[in-house]
């Protein structure tokens, strides 16, 4: 196997950080398909319902940051492996909450919650490997890769999820998002390591092209907060990624029970439609990482990775926007799956600037920003239905629509060349 992945290591570790990725969302979007039938059990409204997505995305945000930490400070490989077996712990918990139970909604809260925490440590932990792996100018290109992970799983989430479903049950549906957690995180213990010299696969000619790629020299020194919490910079890519997750979220949240309870498709029709904007997102995340490489290396990172992203995010805020003027419910389906697509296209822009701002820190410094997204996730989740509650669904989309074209504008205030203080 050696032999045959020769000179290629580092893409085999990208690889396997795209089934992580395509797991991990598999395991959190199982419970939007769900809904549906969890409602019913436990007797929850929307608005409840919400919360629980709420409590995930709570917990997953508020441990970004020191989860990213953890992976700068013990190494991507263990907290990677860490997170998948706490994510498999978890998952399985939601399905053992016994529907009777007083205060039954606290702990589907609760677990959801602890679930969050888990789950969090995974992209930071995947942006310290990139650091140290990738070269700068393949980096649009793996991260590209490793978020097309995101499609793919929230992509076969609902046709899995159904059958599941209709056959096992709901609770069957985690058990088995459970099991193949767990066997994603063993299998990258066994072929991860931390830096390109630790690896026993990697020759030399692959080691001297990452080592001249990285645009950081190697150091040991951590960032302290103040300089990742102070920068202009970071905090304008975490205002930018809280628009990007919070329209990404009213996909992975309630766009199956939309197409369901207010497009009117039947569970088997909306299984299938539900996939689109996660295929669109497989295809489009290594699509705009190709092309955000390209334009860098031919017109520099503020066109590359900046503009091709601000210019991404406004026509994805346009697609949205023109979804909610389509009367029939394929072709609001189709389109929102555009938005779905033209939003991914920015995503590997977002995760390529703070590896090559952050260097050895970019486990915290890509948390923080992370850290926005799913804070715009928290607030999707509930808020969602409740405008569509007062103004109407399309009121709802709409107020994603506008957030992407401000997260676009936030793009035009980061210096992509900039280098984070130690």
């Amino acid at each position: 196997m050696a032999i045959f992945f020769r000179g290629r290591i580092r893409w085999v570790l990208v690889a396997w950080m795209f089934a992580i990725s395509a797991v991990a969302y598999l395991d959190r979007v199982n419970i939007s398909i769900a809904g549906g039938s969890i409602e019913r059990e436990f007797r929850l409204s929307h608005v409840q319902l919400g919360w629980v997505f709420s409590a995930f995305g709570l917990g997953y945000a508020l441990f970004q940051a020191p989860g990213g930490r953890l992976a700068d400070r013990f190494g991507p490989r263990r907290i990677i492996a860490l997170g998948a077996l706490w994510w498999g712990v978890f998952t399985s918990l939601t399905a053992l909450v016994p529907s009777g139970i007083a205060g039954m909604l606290v702990v589907l809260l609760g677990v959801r919650f602890l679930l969050g925490l888990g789950e969090a440590v995974v992209y930071p932990a995947c942006n310290r490997l990139v650091a140290s792996w990738i070269p700068s100018q393949e980096r649009g290109l793996a991260n590209g890769w490793i978020f097309a992970g995101v499609g793919a799983g929230a992509g076969i989430t609902p046709p899995l999820i159904t059958w599941l479903l209709v056959h096992y049950g709901w609770r069957w549906s985690f058990w088995a998002s459970a099991l193949l957690g767990l066997a994603a995180g063993a299998v990258w213990l066994a072929i991860a390591r931390d830096r390109p010299r630790d690896h026993p696969w990697v020759d030399a000619a692959e080691a001297e092209h990452i080592r001249a790629g990285l645009p950081h020299k190697s150091t040991a020194v951590a960032a302290p907060w103040r300089s990742i919490l102070g920068s202009r910079d970071v905090l304008a890519i975490a205002a930018s990624y809280f628009t990007y997750g919070y329209a990404a979220y009213i996909y992975f949240t309630w766009f199956f029970l939309y197409l369901s309870s207010v497009r009117g498709m039947d569970l088997k029709t909306s299984a299938w439609y539900g996939m689109l904007p996660f295929l669109a997102m497989a295809m489009a995340s290594p699509l705009g990482g190709w092309i955000s490489d390209r334009l860098t290396r031919r017109r520099g990172k503020r066109v590359g990775r900046c503009r091709f992203a601000a210019a991404t995010m406004a026509l994805s805020g346009g697609f949205i926007a023109l979804a909610m003027l389509a009367t029939n419910a394929q072709l609001a389906s189709l389109i929102l799956a555009g938005g779905a697509g033209a939003l991914y296209l920015a995503q590997s822009s977002f995760w390529s600037v703070t590896a090559d701002l952050a260097g050895s820190s970019a486990g915290a410094v890509s948390g923080v920003m992370n850290m926005g997204a799913q804070l715009g996730g928290v607030v999707t989740a509930s808020l969602t239905p409740l405008i569509a509650a007062h103004f109407g669904w399309p009121a709802s989309f709409l107020t994603a629509a506008a957030l992407c074209l401000a997260g676009a504008g936030a793009w035009l205030f980061i210096d992509p060349s900039a280098t984070l203080t130690t």
